[in-house]
């Protein structure tokens, strides 16, 4: 499928995407697109851009040019409660004013289809259910959200955006407050969710996430989109040791008999 073929069906288009804050123009003229059951990774160094073009995308910053379409239409002609019904974001977890369960956290999700008098319908309760129940996390229901581990509450965020029932779901460092187990568990459930259909657009810094979860990765360095590739045609040791200033090393390891894997390693340097 070309270039231009691809854009026409694709689930999320970004064309020349310019943005930044004030005056201040951080995003110069990105352009790329996000299939449906297609997971994404997007990688660079602090300061990159990154999170600043996601949040053009979300409706949370203003355009300086270009444009984003989702599902065929042009997000800038939509409200608040349209946008939220197309993209779910997922921050790195963190903890609510108030003590909630962890059902009243996911129902949250259904805020862009509760009507003006915030009546939660039957309907609302079972796809806030379905949510728990696709992440395997139902039993977790009248747990109080805060005194969760941090790789718990990562995954009720989850469950919160899919019963948005969104398009996208679009995640920031999702696993940056984790532990080892804790990433690894997040990854494969979000992994699990686009071999279902789902569609993932992921911020992250660790090239290592994207080998493991990652159909394509976007590669961004001073608000330019540099490289789109999958993961291993973009990230290689060149590439990684240009973008992060360091020395890497790009290997294949055994992970399993007759089963190899992508790695990106530091290297020490010597004195």
């Amino acid at each position: 499928m070309g270039a231009q073929d691809a854009a026409r069906h694709a689930l999320l288009e970004v064309s020349g995407l310019r943005t930044g804050y004030h005056r201040k123009q951080v995003v110069h003229g990105i352009d790329f697109t996000l299939q449906r059951g297609e997971f994404v990774c997007v990688i660079g160094a602090n300061g990159c851009g990154k999170t600043t073009a996601l949040k053009a995308m979300l409706g949370l910053l203003r355009l300086f040019g270009g444009s984003v379409r989702v599902a065929g239409r042009e997000t800038a002609s939509m409200a608040e409660r349209e946008l939220a019904r197309h993209f779910a974001y997922i921050p790195q977890v963190h903890a609510p004013p108030f003590p909630f369960s962890v059902a009243d956290v996911v129902l949250l999700g259904r805020t862009p289809y509760i009507n003006r008098l915030a009546t939660v319908s039957q309907r609302d309760r079972e796809v806030a259910w379905e949510a728990l129940c696709l992440l395997n996390i139902e039993q977790l229901a009248e747990r109080t959200y805060t005194r969760l581990s941090g790789g718990q509450q990562q995954l009720v965020l989850i469950a919160r955006a899919l019963a948005q029932q969104p398009d996208v779901l679009v995640m920031d460092e999702p696993t940056a407050s984790l532990d080892f187990g804790n990433q690894q568990t997040v990854l494969s459930r979000m992994r699990g969710l686009v071999d279902a259909g789902r569609s993932v657009l992921m911020v992250t810094h660790d090239p290592g996430h994207a080998f493991y979860c990652a159909d394509r990765v976007l590669v961004m360095r001073e608000g330019r989109l540099v490289a789109d590739g999958t993961p291993r045609e973009v990230i290689t040791t060149e590439c990684m040791e240009a973008l992060y200033g360091t020395r890497v090393a790009v290997v294949e390891v055994d992970v399993a008999e007759g089963v190899r894997q992508s790695a990106c390693l530091p290297l020490r340097c010597e004195s």
